[in-house]
């Protein structure tokens, strides 16, 4: 079974290694820091890296991702704070690639990575 989501209760496995240069890849579900708040830690999905275009849904606008900064979305797309509020992040907030959900025991699953169709113009 793959997770495509996550419950407020899991526990997920962050692999770091891709921090060593920034290996990271379209659909990847990423932990970072709040742009906002150094303190808070969010897992949402890439979207976007550097250089790419990105269509936002429902509002018809493209962003070009700037050099050292990615597009992070969550699945959840009506209730989720991510880079449609806060725009795009700087690749050094990033601090790892979620790869499994180790708790609770009847969710253990390695994490779906997950590309959203249309929406890049440019890889």
């Amino acid at each position: 079974m793959m997770i495509s989501y996550f419950d407020p209760d899991d526990h997920v496995l962050v692999e770091k290694l891709c921090l060593e240069k920034y290996k990271f890849s379209h659909g990847d579900v990423v932990m970072f820091r709040s742009p906002s708040n150094y303190k808070e830690k969010y897992i949402k999905r890439l979207v976007a890296l550097p250089g790419d275009i990105v269509n936002i849904p429902r509002s018809f606008d493209r962003v070009k991702i700037p050099e050292g900064h990615c597009w992070v979305e969550g699945d959840n797309s009506d209730c989720s704070c991510d880079s449609r509020s806060y725009g795009a992040i700087p690749l050094g907030l990033l601090q790892g690639r979620a790869t499994h959900v180790v708790w609770p025991p009847w969710r253990i699953s390695e994490v779906e990575k997950k590309v959203s169709q249309g929406r890049l113009l440019h890889y």
